[in-house]
């Protein structure tokens, strides 16, 4: 993927002015499976930050052990994203 693309994409979500942009403008960009993903690792990432197990997390959220260590990868590798957000 050219790196001109992800430029491309950050810009365009520093311009939404609201959560009602952002629904739109996701609901239009992703599949419902894609946003629901997205939705979900946003969860995770919430119930990590708070000191929950991934088991625990599992079971609250009714997915699998898979999803949440993935979701748990990438909340480790600390990219400064997701601190963003987290307060």
């Amino acid at each position: 993927m050219k790196k001109e693309y992800y430029t491309e994409l950050f810009n365009l979500f520093s311009r939404l002015k609201s959560s009602k942009e952002a629904e739109l403008f996701l609901r239009d960009m992703l599949t419902s499976s894609e946003l629901e993903k997205v939705a979900e690792r946003w969860q995770i990432v919430k119930r990590l930050d708070a000191g929950m197990t991934q088991r625990a997390i599992k079971d609250e959220l009714g997915i699998s052990i898979e999803k949440v260590t993935r979701g748990s990868k990438e909340f480790q590798k600390n990219k400064g994203g997701f601190q963003l957000f987290l307060g």
